[in-house]
């Protein structure tokens, strides 16, 4: 089992518990400036906060949302990749591209969330990931 192709998923898992932390981070501060007792909210979801908190702060959330979306198609590929002993160079460099294309577009949406920059990089991890997707399929058959 090729455990190179593993390596950039588990950089990707650890980034996506940055950006929890990150929520945590700013978003905590910022119910407490609204005047949100946090010791007698009681349910809700982070979509409930839409409107109530800074723009800025929830950008981070959303963020957070989105690598809980899409990169979990990453790792089964990647997943499929290893089982299939596909951890070719090109499989691992696809890899590597999907998780830096992913972490740049977690600090464009958390920071100046321009979709003339944040778009672009959606798009390349996206057509990264197909390939990746495609090259698990022909080491499966």
């Amino acid at each position: 089992m090729g455990n190179g192709i593993l390596t950039p998923a588990a950089v990707l898992v650890l980034w996506t518990i940055v950006m929890l932390f990150w929520v945590g981070a700013t978003r905590l501060p910022a119910l407490k400036s609204v005047g949100i007792d946090m010791s007698k909210a009681v349910g809700g979801r982070g979509a409930d906060l839409e409107g109530v908190l800074p723009a800025r702060v929830n950008w981070k959330s959303h963020n957070y949302t989105h690598l809980v979306e899409q990169p979990t198609i990453f790792y089964a590929t990647v997943a499929i990749l290893a089982i299939a002993g596909a951890s070719t160079p090109l499989n691992v460099a696809l890899a590597w591209a999907y998780v830096g294309l992913r972490i740049l577009h977690s600090l464009v949406q958390a920071t100046v969330n321009r979709i003339a920059f944040r778009f672009p990089t959606f798009a390349l991890s996206s057509l990264t990931l197909l390939a990746l997707a495609v090259n698990a399929l022909r080491a499966t058959l």
